[in-house]
């Protein structure tokens, strides 16, 4: 990672049969350079065929920086683990959405906003009951998020910035709210009014676990686990759910449907659900003296057996956010003394696969979704709410990058291409002719 090359080339020629053309290439301050490819098909006539969009940059971005070369990760230029151990929550989402990190009058203003806008309204609260008893958390979040902007269309004027920035921090606010809410409607619980003398994750927690019967006793690892994950998913650059909220965004749509379609994409397991399919895998490996079986299993690829919670599609030698939150994980399971048997067997399952060669000469070393998992799970955090939890997180991300998207001159609205693999042109035949 360094500095861009002022000797870098500004341009190249593309040549298609008798026809070339000349590309601009842009540069940001880090990362690899871009070929603006903008003029190759009114010049050649010729697009470009990119699956998955893995070589494409679809937007310029001043927020979040990957290096998955050298496990970097930097939130408006501060690395991720000096903001894991000296920040907070709420103070990163305010850099996301602001650029700056918050002296404290601005810091005292914003957590004001938001704690005092975490309330839902109660038409809004009774939505909850129309859904089925054992709907999914994540269905009744996407549907809950959606139907937001029908209780705020007097304030969805994009034109206007202090909309706009109150439309954000509604969203960071009320989701935790919903989602606590979510997940109490399908347990058939009470839903709990958010505490507003207490801080964002605190407040969180005991909006999902505290009864009316009893009082909650929360040990403070517990908020300070949920606070350091909520650091290390609230934005990661242009991923699967964050681009679906620009591609959204894009059209002019409004804030809460661009971040309900943001959680929809989530949903995936190959995306947010990876956490909750490492839960599901070590359902499935099941007692400590299974996970050699398992490690051989993994490495047999006939066997149709993966690891789940290994190795990265972006960071290719170490996932820094692992790094960060094994320490963490190791730390909750000491403090809260949980005797669970999947959670011995994750623990066997981390030693094994760091130590086996196989995986190692493949940099299959766990990654955040693992080790997340076993801490929502030493946390009493269910299965199905595992991709809430990141959808919680991610929120000050996705509002982070519909605010940046707003305000971007060269902002268009999202039109991939294709290459069409069906029929030519053939004629219809009538039914009693076919």
């Amino acid at each position: 990672m360094s500095q861009q090359d002022s000797s870098a080339p500004t341009q190249i020629t593309v040549t298609a049969g008798e026809k070339s053309v000349v590309l601009p290439i842009h540069t940001g301050t880090l990362g690899n350079p871009c070929v603006d490819i903008a003029k190759l098909p009114k010049e050649t006539g010729l697009f470009t065929y990119d699956s998955g969009f893995m070589a494409t940059a679809s937007c310029r971005s001043a927020i979040t920086y990957i290096d998955g070369d050298n496990g970097v990760l930097m939130y408006r230029g501060y690395p991720i683990e000096q903001l894991s151990e000296h920040s907070s929550f709420l103070e990163v989402a305010y850099l996301l959405m602001n650029g700056e990190l918050p002296n404290q009058q601005e810091f005292s203003k914003y957590e004001h906003e938001v704690t005092h806008h975490t309330m839902m309204h109660e038409a809004f609260r009774t939505f909850l009951f129309g859904f089925r008893h054992d709907a999914h958390p994540m269905a009744m979040l996407v549907g809950m998020l959606g139907s937001m902007a029908s209780f705020y269309h007097n304030t969805l004027d994009l034109e206007d910035a202090e909309q706009r920035r109150m439309a954000a921090i509604r969203l960071i606010a009320k989701v935790p709210t919903i989602a606590a809410s979510c997940y109490r409607y399908s347990i058939g619980w009470p839903i709990r009014y958010p505490r507003n003398n207490l801080e964002y994750t605190t407040r969180f927690l005991h909006m999902m676990k505290e009864v009316p019967s009893e009082p909650l006793e929360l040990n403070p690892v517990a908020a300070k686990a949920l606070d350091l994950l909520f650091i290390l998913h609230a934005d990661h650059e242009q991923n699967a759910s964050t681009s679906t909220v620009r591609l959204v965004g894009s059209t002019g749509a409004n804030p809460y449907a661009c971040v309900a379609a943001g959680v929809a994409a989530l949903w995936g397991p190959a995306h947010g659900g990876a956490n909750e399919a490492v839960l599901k895998m070590l359902e499935e490996i099941g007692r400590p003296e299974n996970v050699q079986s398992a490690i051989d299993k993994a490495k047999n690829k006939e066997s149709g057996f993966r690891l789940m919670g290994f190795g990265h599609r972006v960071y290719k030698n170490f996932d820094p956010r692992a790094k960060i939150i094994r320490e963490m994980c190791h730390k909750v399971l000491a403090e809260l003394g949980v005797n669970d048997p999947l959670l011995e067997v994750a623990m066997k399952l981390e030693e094994a696969a760091l130590k086996d060669e196989y995986f190692v000469q493949r940099k299959l070393y766990p990654n955040v979704d693992f080790y997340s998992g076993i801490i929502y799970k030493a946390l009493g955090i269910p299965t199905e709410m595992f991709t809430v939890m990141f959808a919680i997180a991610r929120t000050a991300g996705w509002v982070a990058h519909w605010l940046e998207q707003q305000t971007d001159p060269e902002a268009k609205i999202g039109r991939p291409r294709q290459i069409y693999t069906g029929y030519t042109a053939r004629d219809y035949a009538p039914l009693d002719k076919r």
